[in-house]
């Protein structure tokens, strides 16, 4: 048995930091004039134990660490996509995480979403509060301890960074999290830790990765021993071509060992099972031998985990990113169900209603199925690959059912020309495309939103609204069937065909037309004055100048704007549906009531009763 390094991914909203940190870790150990113990990986890099304890330092003694861990195997490419590609059945491939927070802009959406796939991932992770070096009158000192550091800030500037650093810990309070700045945590096992870091800098470095070092040394011991000669278990990172061996398998491997003509198995992106013979391992050549030979990769006949490795194979166009990569044994068809289970797990065919789904990934696949059931909503069907005809065509059926299912959201693919021409087609259709998760989600959720205003919206134009006119006195031209008299809209807006009753509720006419200046008018609002016809109405019987006539409206009509679009109407309209009300109480119609009293809770129906109601 051995023990191999942890691997680490590194996560965090765009621009807090990532990318620095991870760059500023191998720049510190490249200052120390000890590169030569740096392992250059694909896809990763492996810093050792001792460059690490020449940057922690005392701090790594304080940890009473007895059997020393090789060292760190940082991910190269940050952030949770790279993460979430990086998946194994069970949880994440990654060992350990840093969460990186820019401490003066605390959470943010994507912050937000890498909480949330550590947390379903369970993945131990610390909290890196980045930045500290842009709090107003901070004093810098690099490659410095935080420990040191802070006593050389002014009292104002270090209980600024307190109160930025007690922030993010109330943020993991709401989201189930007890964490603490490093120096004051009481129980390592029950709280998150928080170090305060420049990734520019290098202040906090330190014991950033002496937090590391504890969590896996007192967490992660049983998992992170390995058979070195047991058949290799590892995740594709890329499918790539590389000039002068064609197509290659970038690959992280995190148990056993990898041999060179080694049979392999791994999955396609139409989620099928290939097996092929490895021609050749590379692995990065030192920066050195690179100059002199111009040859970046060397041939390796085996490597053992924790390692990146390119993979030259035949016959591996169609391998998707984040497949499992097994070596074939004894027991190839129990390798071939395993592989297969870890698609179904992942991949939904359903055929209840809900968004279609897809995504360049297992692992990005996986996480936006997590993410969208986070957020309640029903997911149709969810597969890897490029968005095809066969999608907008479901996408389409869903829009009949529903608007808001009508919808791809799709996370790092493109558009094949036969779905484009499909989507062109039909205007129906949505498609939400990105390469960052939390984007899609955001986009469509703000999507939903609109369309629920712009429903509510037509449905307030389609509804007859509270609206009342006043017969000017003078101005009655005929007195009868139609009726035609000038009038003043006093609220509301008043419409072609609409039923007038007066202020006892008796019905009063039609309106059949309305004129101004000889043009016929469909509608007219508030403050207009106009000619009107009403139909069946007769002047001095019906009605007097200077009468205020009222737009009749259904009990359900009624109660509908009040309950529903009551924060949409006017000062004058909701005076006047009050006036309707009373009216219609006044008439002492026994029916009055029912259907207030079976409809009152408008927000317990179901679209298609929601839809009936009206």
């Amino acid at each position: 048995m051995k023990t191999r390094s942890p691997i680490v991914s590194v996560l965090g909203h765009v621009d807090h930091g990532k990318t620095t940190l991870l760059d500023n870790i191998r720049g510190s150990t490249i200052a120390l004039k000890e590169a030569g113990g740096i392992t250059q990986h694909i896809g990763a890099t492996e810093i050792p134990m001792d460059v690490i304890s020449s940057i922690c330092g005392e701090y790594l003694d304080k940890m009473n660490i007895q059997n020393e861990l090789p060292g760190l195997f940082f991910v190269d490419t940050p952030g949770h996509e790279a993460f979430t590609t990086l998946r194994k059945r069970g949880g994440a491939l990654a060992d350990l995480a840093i969460l990186i927070v820019d401490v003066t802009e605390g959470f943010k959406p994507q912050t937000y979403e890498a909480l949330n796939i550590l947390k379903a991932s369970k993945t131990p992770f610390v909290v890196a509060a980045n930045k500290i070096d842009r709090i107003p009158g901070w004093n810098s000192i690099p490659k410095t301890s935080f420990s040191k550091v802070i006593k050389e800030q002014h009292k104002k500037v270090a209980f600024e960074l307190d109160q930025k650093i007690y922030e993010l810990v109330g943020i993991l309070h709401e989201e189930g999290f007890e964490s603490e700045r490093f120096d004051r945590v009481n129980n390592f096992a029950s709280q998150i830790t928080i170090v305060p870091t420049s990734a520019v800098t290098g202040e906090g470095l330190s014991e950033l990765l002496t937090m590391l070092i504890g969590l896996a040394y007192q967490y992660l011991s049983e998992q992170l021993q390995i058979e070195e000669t047991a058949p290799a278990s590892g995740t594709v990172l890329e499918v790539k071509e590389e000039k002068g061996l064609g197509l290659t398998i970038d690959t992280i491997l995190y148990d056993g060992v990898l041999n060179k003509n080694d049979h392999i198995m791994m999955l396609t992106k139409d989620n099928k099972v290939i097996s092929t013979k490895i021609r050749s391992l590379l692995k990065p050549k030192p920066l050195e031998e690179i100059r002199e030979s111009k040859t970046l990769f060397e041939d390796t006949d085996h490597i053992v985990a924790a390692a990146g490795v390119k993979v030259v194979a035949p016959h591996v166009d169609d391998v998707v990113s984040g497949s499992p990569l097994r070596v074939v044994n004894d027991e190839k068809l129990g390798i071939e169900d395993e592989l297969l289970s870890e698609v179904d797990n992942i991949r939904i065919q359903t055929n209840d209603v809900g968004i279609i789904v897809k995504a360049d990934t297992l692992g990005s696949l996986e996480a936006l199925i997590n993410i969208l059931d986070q957020k309640d909503i029903p997911i149709k069907s969810a597969e890897i690959g490029d968005i095809s005809r066969r999608d907008i065509i479901n996408a389409s059926i869903m829009a009949e059912e529903d608007e808001k299912y009508g919808v791809v959201i799709a996370f790092n693919v493109n558009i094949l020309p036969s779905a484009e021409e499909e989507l062109n087609n039909d205007q129906e259709v949505i498609v939400f495309r990105d390469s960052v998760i939390y984007q899609l989600t955001e986009d469509y959720m703000h999507w939903i939103e609109t369309a629920k205003e712009r429903q509510k919206k037509q449905r307030l134009n389609e509804i007859v609204r509270p609206s009342k006119i006043r017969i000017i006195p003078k101005l009655v031209f005929r007195h009868s069937k139609p009726a035609i008299a000038g009038i003043e809209v006093m609220s509301g807006i008043i419409e072609r065909g609409v039923t007038l009753i007066n202020e006892k509720g008796h019905e009063v006419g039609i309106v059949e037309s309305m004129e101004d200046n000889g043009e016929s008018l469909q509608k007219v609002s508030r403050g207009s004055q106009v000619a009107m016809a009403i139909g069946g109405a007769v002047f001095e019987k019906d009605f007097e100048e200077g009468d205020v006539l009222y737009v009749d409206m259904s009990e359900r009509n009624l109660f509908a704007l009040e309950d529903e679009f009551g924060d949409k109407l006017l000062d004058d309209e909701i005076l006047t549906l009050d006036e309707l009300k009373e009216i219609k109480q006044n008439t002492e119609d026994p029916n009055w009531g029912i259907i207030r009293t079976d409809w009152s809770e408008l927000d317990t129906l179901d679209e298609d009763e929601y839809e009936d109601f009206y």
